[in-house]
Order: C-alpha cells, then sequence, then structure tokens
C-alpha cells in the first residue's frame, strides 16, 4: 500500500498534526489531567465513531465534553438518563398545532436533544432498555425515524455516554448490541498525582474565565474525517486487527486455552473496524500517512474492553476483561 501523494492530503496531514497540538494546549486550560481520555474522544471524533466512559461522579465527565464542543463551536445537548425516560424525550414528537388565523388544526414535529452534534448520554445505563434503545439508529445510521418518517442528523454527530461503575442497584445494564455501537469504552481514572488534584481544587474553586481560541471550523473538522478515511492500511496491519478480534472468539477451533475459559462471546467484524479506524486517526492526528502496527495495539483494550463477555468462572476467579485482552495481545508477534 503506498503512502497519500496527493499535495492537499499531505498539506491536511501537516494541519492535524498542528491541530491536535493546538487542541490540548486549549483543553488543558479547563481540564487537568485525563490525557488518556481526551486524546480518545479526540480520536474516536475524528474516526466518526462514539465512545462510552466509565467514571465514579466528579471525575469532570460531563466538563470534558462540553468543553470539547466549545472548542469545536458546535451544538452540545445533554441528556440526564432516568427511569422515567421516554424514547419521545430523546427523539423528539409531533404535537398538534392550531393556526391563529385559520383555526385549522395540523401535526408539527418538535426535534428532541438527539439533533444536535455533540450529544453527551448521562448514566446511560439508568434507563430502561426501551429507551436506550432510541440512540440505536441515530448512532449507526446518523437518522432517526418517527412516526415512518426518517430525519437525517446534522453531522458531526458525536455520541458520548457515561456510565457509573460502582451503583449497580436500579441501573439496566446496556445490550451486547448497543454497546457494539461505541468505538471506545474508556475509563476515567482518579487523579494520577497529589499535585493534580490540587490544581483541580485551585482551578476550579475561583471565579476566573477561560477563554479558548477557535481552532476549527465544521468544514474543516469534515475534511479531516475524510482524511483520516483516505489513510492506506498496510495488508499485514489489516491482518493484525483481523487476528487480534478473532482471538477472542471462545467458540473457534484453535481458541485460546484462557479465552474458551473465561469467556462466553467473543467481538465481531465491527471490533476490527474499530481497531483499523481508531489507528488511522492516531497516525494523522501524529502526522504519520500511513499506520502501522503499534497503532493498531494501541486501542485494543479500549475497543474491546466493553464487546467481550465474560462468564461465572471469570467472575469467580475475578478475571476481569482487561486481563483477557493483555493476554491475547501478548500472545500474538
Amino acid at each position: 500500500m503506498t503512502k497519500p501523494k496527493n499535495r492537499d492530503d499531505i498539506q491536511l496531514l501537516k494541519e492535524l498534526q498542528a491541530f491536535k497540538i493546538e487542541f490540548l494546549e486549549n483543553i488543558q486550560k479547563k481540564i487537568i489531567g485525563q490525557t488518556k481520555a481526551i486524546e480518545e474522544i479526540l480520536i474516536a471524533l475524528m474516526a466518526q465513531g462514539h465512545i462510552l466512559i466509565l467514571g465514579v461522579p466528579g471525575l469532570a465527565k460531563t466538563l470534558i465534553v462540553r468543553s470539547i464542543a466549545e472548542l469545536f463551536q458546535l451544538q452540545f445537548r445533554r441528556i440526564q438518563f432516568t427511569p422515567d425516560l421516554m424514547p419521545s424525550d430523546i427523539l423528539g414528537t409531533n404535537i398538534l398545532q392550531e393556526d391563529t388565523k385559520t383555526k385549522s388544526r395540523h401535526f408539527s414535529f418538535v426535534p428532541g436533544p438527539i439533533f444536535s452534534n455533540f450529544l453527551l448520554a448521562d448514566e446511560i445505563n439508568r434507563t430502561p432498555p426501551k429507551t436506550q434503545a432510541a440512540l440505536l439508529e441515530a448512532m449507526q445510521e446518523k437518522q432517526v425515524t418517527i412516526n415512518n418518517v426518517t430525519r437525517r442528523l446534522d453531522e458531526p454527530f458525536f455520541v458520548l455516554a457515561t456510565q457509573n461503575p460502582i451503583e449497580q442497584e436500579g441501573t439496566y445494564p446496556l445490550p451486547e448490541s448497543q454497546l457494539d455501537r461505541f468505538m471506545f469504552c474508556t475509563k476515567i481514572e482518579y487523579p494520577a498525582t497529589k499535585k493534580d488534584e490540587v490544581d483541580i481544587v485551585l482551578k476550579t474553586t475561583t471565579d476566573s474565565n477561560f477563554i479558548y481560541s477557535t481552532i476549527l471550523t465544521r468544514d474543516k473538522l469534515t475534511a479531516f474525517q475524510k482524511l483520516i478515511r483516505r489513510i492506506p492500511v498496510p495488508q499485514d496491519v489489516a491482518e493484525l486487527a483481523v487476528e487480534i478480534v478473532r482471538k477472542t472468539r471462545p467458540q473457534t477451533n484453535n481458541a485460546l486455552e484462557f479465552v474458551q475459559k473465561y469467556l462466553d462471546w467473543g467481538a465481531g467484524p465491527r471490533a476490527a473496524q474499530c481497531l483499523i479506524l481508531a489507528a488511522k486517526a492516531n497516525a494523522a492526528l501524529s502526522g504519520k500517512p500511513v499506520i502501522g502496527a503499534s497503532d493498531v495495539r494501541k486501542f485494543a483494550l479500549s475497543v474491546l474492553r466493553h464487546r467481550l463477555v465474560l462468564n461465572y468462572l471469570a467472575q469467580a476467579d475475578n478475571v476481569v476483561v482487561d486481563q483477557i485482552v493483555e493476554m491475547i495481545l501478548n500472545s500474538i508477534d
């Protein structure tokens, strides 16, 4: 596979690399630490994917996505998922209106918060499956169907959903079909150092305002997203992504012993697609015109974490998905 020779693409690569530096400088004015999570959100956005974030309350999950939306100057909406939330609260509904002059009545569509560019689905596992499923068509097809009428969503459309991993009572775990719609499952951890936590406390208890420079237009973002799709993929790198995914399946004849022992189900082909797209975005943001094996391996954990189904034996032995993924990566030369 040859490297891109188009001058416009080469110039776009340089602009994308410069944009990443400026983006991180801007976001760090407001967010301290969480570099890995921020980079994965940026990569998912550039690769036109969605992201699921796991983290306890108070770790700036909402602040991160709101700040990124401000930096791109795109429309941001937040939905607080609750047990009584209905699909129409997300998608919108038709209401009966009366013309003040003619007194005639007609139905008019009132769009829901899903008609935005950045959608924060906060605590998505707090609402029943019927409401969770309202996001399925939007996340995959970038459209919604209401009363047999299909409506396109504005581009770009990016869903960032959050879950609190420490609370299980009153929650509804996302079904595997919906989890598979997310490109990444990213964990947000506690501040890494005491200094970071002190800086957070000092920065968030003042009345100072943060001023961001406008660093990306909608058209430029679209151009970057299309450029990433054009990044070439060497045959051996594509085979590596597929091999990683296939090794997660316990039903295959040559499945690894620990995979057969601890997994009920492995990842499907969409996982390999996400690995390649993440690798492409990572390479492009680093100014590289072609992806390598390291780009694929870097995101294996975030791509596979939510796609593998552990069995009861894994729970009994205190084996977690992250360990399984690491063992699979170590088994591949």
